[in-house]
């Protein structure tokens, strides 16, 4: 098994750091789209717009997205044998956080679809940011290698 992913590696990376980048994008839009949802009146034609727009980001390109990222991820540690080095473990625990993001953010805006606002909009747009925060770590963490 091992020497089939090592003569697949640079596909495999290519393709975490591909679907990285569509998870990330997702990561950045929902809470826009939220923010945009928000001053919406329940059950208007603009909420259920907003609704759907965030229905389809979810089922369309964050969910799978996240799935080939983890999946391609493990993949590619088990390939360069990452398992015993700490800019992995450091960066595995920046992407478990921001998969818990993924699914805070989309439990809360299937609560905004139904009507509730469970955060104000500077709220949103503070935890808007976490992504960018979290991703410049992880580049980081990647490239340089500090430990």
């Amino acid at each position: 098994m091992q020497d089939v992913l090592a003569m697949t590696y640079l596909w495999l990376k290519a393709g975490h750091i591909i679907f990285m980048v569509f998870w990330m994008a997702g990561l950045f839009m929902l809470p826009r789209q939220m923010i945009y949802l928000h001053p919406a009146t329940e059950g208007s034609a603009e909420a259920g717009l907003w609704g759907k727009r965030m229905g389809l980001l979810r089922k369309v390109i964050l969910t799978p997205s996240l799935i080939v990222v983890w999946v391609l991820g493990l993949l590619l540690a088990m390939t360069i044998g990452a398992w015993d080095q700490g800019w992995f473990h450091a960066k595995l625990l920046f992407v478990l956080l921001l998969t818990a993001f993924h699914g805070i953010m989309v439990a809360r805006s299937k609560k905004m679809v139904a009507g509730e606002r469970p955060m104000t909009e500077k709220q949103l747009r503070i935890w808007g940011e976490f992504p960018g925060i979290a991703l410049a770590i992880i580049v980081v963490l990647v490239i340089v290698k500090p430990f």
